[in-house]
């Protein structure tokens, strides 16, 4: 009974407080009215951007990263090899002079799930860039028609990095990262784009060289978000043809000059390949697996670059060169790319390697 008796006085007097804390609220709120809360317009009317974040992540201060595009045939190993494209790219990182820490600024484009998936495990920066209706995640062989749709897809997802202000160096991931190539990049404002050559023929500003579009660097201004623009818009009359080959006929055609771009051309001496090797390893910056035609074979001869960069290293030529003729340095000679000579002499398939 008595327990009853104070269970019905506490809930009274409980009630009592509860009104009295309501009441003094509802007084405070009628003499002293509070505004309401502001928003930011920005975070209002910003929507949740994959993107965005990415690139916000994996940036310089100055708004500049590495930008490198994958997928599955990149990032698995195959049947016969205990290696993968993406495994040999973050090596050279790893080996080269002043490259480490530009990981931190390479965002790995996944164009599908198993490559994404393996970029995350790498603890990268990693987005995934998907396509409705097409799977890029197979071997696509150079030139096939799945290889062309995949170099427009890179280059439409490239024109938006633009528009968005960030400047980046576009990087293949056969391309083996020696030294920090910002090192032989101008890093005058008014170079507007600089791209790699297959052949260099000598003179930096010459539109008669012929272009890789596998390493450049752009800037993000207006220029050069028209100049993509107008890139990507020649895709459907482009039967046939890469990219790569209608940003050579729009350079032959005037459009560099029309746009007002600043185009420099980049001598292979710091930025290789197998196309055109460079003679000088103190010198050369990058080395890209290009004139080849199946991955097999660009991993077997990107791990013989990477051995020969080693050796190098090891050796100590680095300070003590090799003397030429009058004093200069003899030519290296790299190990030749045996697997790439050999894949030009097979059909569709992937080169296999003994």
């Amino acid at each position: 009974m008595d327990h009853s008796k104070n269970s019905v006085l506490n809930l009274a007097v409980l009630s009592l407080l509860s009104s009295a804390v309501l009441f003094l609220c509802f007084l405070s709120a009628t003499r002293f009215p509070r505004p309401c809360p502001t928003r930011n317009p920005a975070s209002v009317h910003a929507p949740t951007d994959g993107l965005g974040s990415m690139l916000a992540r994996a940036a310089m201060p100055d708004k500049t990263l590495i930008i490198a595009v994958m997928n599955r045939a990149y990032a698995e190993q195959g049947v016969n090899s205990d290696k993968t494209m993406l495994g040999l790219f973050l090596e050279s990182f790893w080996l080269g002079e002043g490259t480490r820490g530009m990981l931190d600024h390479v965002l790995v484009v996944a164009v599908d799930e198993a490559a994404h998936r393996r970029c995350l495990f790498q603890r990268l920066h990693c987005y995934r860039l998907e396509t409705e209706g097409v799977d890029f995640g197979g071997e696509e062989v150079y030139m096939s028609e799945g290889f062309v749709s995949m170099m427009w897809r890179r280059t439409r997802f490239l024109t938006e990095v633009l528009r968005r202000g960030y400047s980046f160096i576009f990087t293949d991931a056969d391309v083996m990262w020696l030294r920090n190539p910002f090192t032989r990049l101008s890093r005058n404002q008014s170079d507007d784009l600089q791209i790699s050559t297959d052949i260099f023929n000598g003179d930096p500003r010459s539109e008669e060289n012929l272009i890789n579009t596998g390493f450049y660097f752009v800037r993000s201004n207006n220029k050069t978000v028209a100049l993509f623009e107008t890139w990507y818009a020649r895709k459907d009359n482009a039967t046939g043809e890469k990219e790569q080959d209608v940003l050579l006929e729009l350079a032959r055609e005037g459009t560099f000059e029309e746009l007002g771009l600043n185009v420099r051309f980049l001598d292979t001496r710091y930025f290789s390949g197998f196309c055109e090797d460079s003679k000088d390893i103190r010198a050369v910056c990058t080395v890209h697996a290009n004139c080849c035609r199946s991955i097999s074979a660009k991993i077997f001869d990107l791990t013989a670059v990477l051995l020969d960069w080693k050796l190098f290293r090891r050796s100590g030529e680095g300070e003590n060169a090799v003397g030429g003729a009058n004093g200069t340095a003899a030519p290296y000679r790299w190990s030749g790319h045996v697997g790439c000579w050999r894949s030009w002499r097979v059909g569709n398939n992937s080169v296999p390697i003994a």
